[in-house]
């Protein structure tokens, strides 16, 4: 019965010690996880596949310990996160590892807060021309290489600038952060990115209806004003388009009021239908045009005069340029750059005059009017662009924000537009006559201009990742309602050469872990102390006879039977 007891006492203490030591073991194992340093935003690089090979950032979860450029050169990065500054970027040194191939755990590039949009900074012109130059060419180098790790983006702070100072600290003195000799380590738990399943693209037009001469049978000739408002970038969550193309959309937009307060009143109602059209897909060749232009009816599109489309005109300085694909000695051409040279005159502004020829087995569509000019629709496009960017070039990228966007040259672009327009609407050509004038009722307003130049500055816009319904497409509706008749919302399924994948935005945490050298000192101390306090206890309870029971070798077997 004493027996039966003692063992009883024994394996309850055992079981008590064993409970103690598996606390201790898991509070171990997590201490390297233990000391958050900071948590920030992070937009991650896009994915995506064109004509089925590969592009952009292809991994989304991270969990890697961090880097900066004063890294010891041989070390080994392929667990290894970079965190590489913006106005510390060296352009050929990340080119060469992306081109190379050479293997690295993930990038996160710090942009300066002259590139958040919320507020840009107060940073000289100077410094931010020379950023937006490198961070374009960046852009550019990322959207365009296939990389197999995780790329992402955050704004600069004070959190991430101290953990900054302090990797870059330990990498001068040749101890970067390893499990070895610990460090900070950036941690992003995310699943695997999944192909986004029928993204739609969503066309918004709206009317304002000619007045018809009493007794006239014929359908009044149409003048479309054309601006596709979705964006593309490096980052999708960070692709607000200031310039190209939100410039267009404000400019559509004020257009639209403007010709609105005229057509009102049937005493100043032109003889022309106004169409206002804005339209999606615009950095993946106007897919979304060609989609609204196809659901015409051959009857409307042939009473379409001319349609000029408006592309990037919010960072010029005293020219703009009409692009054309017939040739220039085309009367329909020539009439439309004539009216815009005069206008552009009396403006004190330059306008130049490009003719690309399109080619009808070349999918690519550099420029929107061309998918006008390809259902042989006379049309235009007015940029501050001269030449025709690359396919996903000038697409509102991460340098297109409205700290480069200039609201007076938009004011500017919308007068050029709107007195040109009015001059041939009302049979004004080669008059000097302004009926936008400064001091009118019909004077732009600045006031509208840059409300919603502001707006469509904190607005991502990239087409894949917006829905028929998302509440920025219902208030270019709504607001396009307000100065239009028969406003109406053609939803397509994004067709073509693209195939995108989710996962734009996350939350890093950055974690400050200990060496493994810490880790096991802390265990043989913990181990130590575990050691004597068992002892102590057996010997008080159960006397010192017992504990060296425990550790005496058994008796065996046949001295035990003998």
């Amino acid at each position: 019965m004493t027996a039966s007891k003692k063992f009883g006492g024994h394996r309850e203490m055992l079981e008590s010690m064993y409970s103690v030591i598996a606390l201790v073991f898991i509070l171990v194992a997590c201490v390297e996880l233990c000391d958050a340093a900071a948590a920030v935003d992070v937009y991650r690089l896009i994915q995506y596949d064109m004509s089925g090979s590969p592009f952009g950032s292809r991994f989304a979860a991270l969990n890697h310990h961090a880097a900066s450029l004063q890294f010891p050169r041989g070390a080994d990065l392929s667990r290894t996160v970079l965190i590489i500054p913006l106005r510390e970027l060296n352009i050929t040194f990340v080119r060469e590892y992306i081109y190379q191939k050479k293997p690295l755990g993930g990038l996160l590039f710090l942009l300066p807060e002259v590139f958040r949009f919320e507020n840009g900074g107060s940073k000289q012109i100077q410094e931010k021309e020379k950023m937006k130059i490198l961070l374009a060419e960046l852009e550019q180098l990322l959207i365009n290489s296939n990389i197999p790790y995780p790329v992402y983006f955050a704004f600069e702070n004070d959190e991430i600038d101290t953990v900054l100072a302090d990797i870059k600290k330990n990498d001068v003195i040749g101890q970067p952060a390893t499990a070895t000799t610990g460090g900070y380590k950036l941690v992003i738990p995310m699943p695997e990115p999944k192909k986004v399943a029928s993204p739609t693209i969503t066309n918004i037009q709206g009317w304002l209806s000619g007045l018809k001469a009493d007794g006239e049978a014929n359908q009044l000739p149409t003048i479309a004003i054309v601006a596709s408002y979705d964006t593309f970038g490096a980052a999708p969550a960070l692709s607000v388009g200031s310039d190209s193309n939100g410039s267009g959309i404000v400019a559509l937009l004020e257009i639209a009021r403007l010709f609105s307060l005229l057509y009102s009143n049937p005493k100043t109602r032109g003889s022309y239908n106004l169409l206002f059209g804005l339209t999606s897909g615009g950095p993946y060749n106007y897919n979304g045009t060609q989609k609204w232009l196809r659901s015409f009816d051959q009857r409307l599109r042939e009473s379409i005069d001319y349609a000029i489309c408006l592309n990037s005109i919010g960072s010029w300085d005293n020219e703009l340029w009409i692009h054309v694909s017939k040739p220039p000695e085309n009367a329909y051409i020539k009439q439309i750059y004539d009216g815009f040279a005069n206008v552009a005159e009396e403006l004190d502004l330059k306008v130049g005059l490009k003719h690309k020829k399109i080619n009808i087995s070349n999918p690519r569509v550099a420029w929107e009017h061309e998918q006008f000019s390809r259902l042989r629709v006379t049309a235009a496009t007015l940029s501050e662009l001269s030449a025709a960017p690359d396919l996903l070039q000038s697409t509102g990228g991460l340098f297109d924000n409205r700290q480069f966007v200039n609201e007076t040259a938009i004011i500017r672009g919308v007068k050029l537009v709107a007195e040109s327009l009015a001059r041939h609407i009302y049979g004004h050509q080669g008059k000097s006559v302004q009926i936008f004038a400064d001091d009118s009722s019909l004077a732009v307003n600045p006031t509208y201009v840059r409300s919603w130049l502001d707006l469509l500055s904190i607005t991502p816009r990239v087409a894949p990742f917006l829905s028929k319904n998302d509440p920025f497409v219902m208030a270019l509706k709504k607001e396009l309602a307000d100065h239009t008749d028969d406003v109406n919302m053609q939803h397509e399924t994004h067709e073509g050469i693209f195939t995108f994948y989710d996962l734009t935005s996350a939350r890093l945490n950055i974690y400050q872990v200990a060496s493994v050298t810490f880790d096991l000192l802390l265990l043989l101390v913990l181990g130590s102390y575990l050691i004597v306090l068992f002892s102590f206890l057996v010997v008080t309870t159960r006397g010192l006879d017992d504990l060296i029971s425990l550790f005496r070798r058994p008796p065996s077997r046949k001295v035990k039977t003998a």
